[in-house]
């Protein structure tokens, strides 16, 4: 009967231990890091720099993610094309009351009557 022998590892201990003293396992080391900070500068800014251009562009809705969707502000005026467009745009603006808007309106009618 022969006496069993331990069995064998499938490594060898100094091999096992060259891996634990690698570069990566006690950080990426000055470049890394250097390289990391920058990254994360660079993607930080960015965000930033997008949240600050939406806001002062007026959001998504201006060339954003709803670009198509029509302005924000005010809108653009129309071409004014005669007496009657000025008068509306003057009450619209509350330059002018009620009665002004309705007296000049009936005068502009009548006068196109007369001619």
């Amino acid at each position: 009967m022969q006496a069993h022998s331990a069995p064998t590892p499938l490594v060898a201990e100094n091999e096992v231990h060259m891996h634990w003293n690698n570069e990566w396992h006690d950080g990426p080391g000055g470049w890394g890091w250097i390289v990391m900070v920058v990254m994360m500068l660079a993607f930080w800014g960015g965000v930033i720099w997008i949240i600050a251009n939406m806001t002062r562009h007026g959001g998504l809705d201006r060339g954003g993610l709803h670009a198509g969707a029509g302005p924000v502000g005010p809108s653009v005026p129309q071409a004014v094309t005669g007496p009657e467009d000025i008068l509306h745009e003057r009450f619209a603006r509350g330059e002018i009351d009620v009665e002004e808007y309705d007296h000049r309106l009936d005068a502009m009618r009548a006068k196109r009557r007369d001619s």
